[in-house]
């Protein structure tokens, strides 16, 4: 992989984790209690920022690898298919065990965009909170492994 790709891969990488790390305490109170509304509009901003890292992330893979991106009304979905394997070149960024878990961050990401904090709704938000530092641990382990072999 080219050098100056990789640095810019692992920097987009970085910032997701720093992040992540940043809101941990907010993370931590969520675990016990259910957050009041300024609470969920913070967890709702990183839920939306998590989601548009991994994608930057896919985008400088697709692009270091010359694969043609999508530019349609539907570019996240297919975007999203194509780091599974759907693309020209077969090319599989993300394993597909965490297909379904890492769509509701999509189908979120969709949500937040469109709507406003008073319609949040902690049952639909907790669980992506909950599971977010698993799923991220999983994602970034197939970002480095693709780092790697290419």
């Amino acid at each position: 992989m080219d050098e100056i790709v990789k640095i810019k891969i692992e920097h987009e990488i970085s910032r997701i984790q720093k992040s992540l790390d940043a809101i941990k305490p907010l993370f931590d109170l969520c675990k016990l209690k259910e957050p009041d509304i300024i609470e969920m509009t913070a967890a709702a901003q990183v839920l939306h920022s998590f989601y548009n890292g991994v994608e930057s992330v896919v985008v400088l893979f697709f692009k270091y690898k010359n694969e043609k991106l999508p530019n349609d009304i539907r570019w996240h979905k297919t975007l999203f298919e194509m780091a599974f394997g759907t693309n020209s070149n077969s090319i599989k960024i993300i394993q597909d065990d965490i297909k379904k878990k890492l769509e509701k961050y999509l189908l979120f990401r969709h949500f937040i965009r469109h709507s406003y904090s008073s319609e949040l709704d902690w049952n639909e938000m907790g669980p992506l909170i909950h599971e977010i530092e698993d799923i991220w641990k999983i994602i970034k382990a197939d970002f480095e492994l693709f780092i790697k072999n290419n």
